[in-house]
């Protein structure tokens, strides 16, 4: 009996691609793959992307841009999260556009270029108003200067920021993010730079701010087709959830009214009633938070975890009288059944954290008595 199952439509992937392009025809789409692919599998769901017409790939670490090069993609990549370790020899010699902050990290990055016999290309980050990475707008001259003594070993292709609160539509740091860009781009162009790209747009930004789009957007959530911000139209702006995530009943028990329900008694029967157990529980990903608040499907109809989720089981109040069986299918996530948001809410977090924690079981061990479906 499997524990969980992380079944992943690779096609709505594709599609999700696709309706952002529509949302942003006058700009390239940069898929984000970062974090395996936000739990969807960081290969396949490239693959996907790519299929949908993403122009580029975006991934936080290099060994993740490394991973895309050594599986076949041969299309533009971009990878922006490390220090002066870099391994920048290797990300040039595979033709990955990186991001520089800093002169430390411009240091080995022109160094490799040079032992590579290449030329890195380079997107400068602008730290806008989030306060991560980034060069804060008063030192960019002094790094464009930095960069400027490289110019054998290193071109400034790109230019770009992230915004703190575009999931916020309205919210005032978003045009004053916008406006040190710009101001930005303008330093940048100032020094003689003409720049291939230069993007802002994150998810919430490409269905929101079409005028913030620039020459690239970059999605991530909404490419596995969850809506960073509520539709106005409320289709979730066409994007179709890529991620399922399912159990299964293991025993199923008839018991009176009073009964306490696992760990604690944090859950009473209020009447007779039937239990089903859930063979999964917090070491399979399901948020221990989601005792008596997360809700479940088992067959057609919803129910919530009754008492307090334990290492590899939860229990189900379902009722008098409800039809089910050991080896009955247990929805957590997908159609029927709850969404990543759904889920979010219940346990007080975003439905990024929620596919990233259960996407992560698709890579452990048969051994660990979990199976992973993936289909395309």
């Amino acid at each position: 009996m499997s524990r969980i199952q992380v079944v992943v439509d690779y096609d709505a992937i594709q599609r999700n691609v696709e309706v952002l392009r529509e949302h942003a025809p006058t700009a390239q789409v940069m898929a984000i793959v970062k974090a395996d692919a936000y739990g969807h599998g960081l290969v396949p769901a490239a693959a996907a992307a790519r299929a949908g017409g993403a122009s580029w790939l975006g991934v936080a670490q290099p060994s993740e841009a490394l991973q895309l090069r050594a599986a076949g993609d041969h299309g533009r990549i971009f990878t922006w999260l490390y220090g002066p370790e870099v391994p920048a020899l290797d990300l040039i010699a595979h033709d990955v556009d990186v991001s520089v902050s800093t002169s430390a990290q411009l240091a080995p990055i022109a160094a490799a270029a040079r032992e590579a016999g290449k030329v890195a290309r380079v997107h400068v980050c602008i730290d806008t108003g989030l306060g991560r990475e980034g060069v804060r707008p008063e030192a960019l001259p002094a790094l464009l200067e930095a960069l400027a003594a490289q110019a054998d070993a290193v071109a400034v292709v790109g230019a770009w920021s992230h915004f703190a609160l575009a999931d916020a539509p309205g919210h005032e740091t978003i045009d004053r993010q916008a406006g040190v860009f710009r101001e930005a781009l303008a330093v940048i162009e100032g020094h003689g730079i003409a720049l291939e790209v230069r993007h802002l747009a994150n998810s919430a930004a490409t269905l929101t701010r079409p005028d913030l789009h620039f020459d690239v957007v970059r999605p991530g959530i909404a490419v596995y087709g969850l809506a960073p911000v509520d539709d106005p139209a409320g289709d979730d702006f066409g994007l179709t959830p890529a991620m399922r995530v399912l159990s299964s009943v293991g025993q199923v028990k008839d018991v009176p009214a009073g009964t306490g329900v696992s760990y604690g008694h944090e859950y009473t029967t209020s009447e007779d009633t039937r239990l089903a157990l859930v063979t999964a529980g917090y070491a399979d990903g399901v948020f221990r938070a989601g005792g008596n608040s997360a809700e479940v499907a088992i067959g057609g109809s919803r129910f919530r975890i009754s008492g307090r989720v334990c290492m590899d089981q939860f229990v189900v109040d379902v009722g008098p009288g409800f039809e089910v069986a050991a080896g009955d299918t247990v929805t957590l996530i997908g159609p029927g059944g709850p969404s990543a948001r759904e889920w979010a809410n219940a346990v007080g977090t975003i439905d990024y954290e929620i596919v990233c924690r259960f996407g992560g079981l698709r890579h452990k061990d048969a051994a660990q008595d979990a199976t992973t479906e993936e289909t395309a």
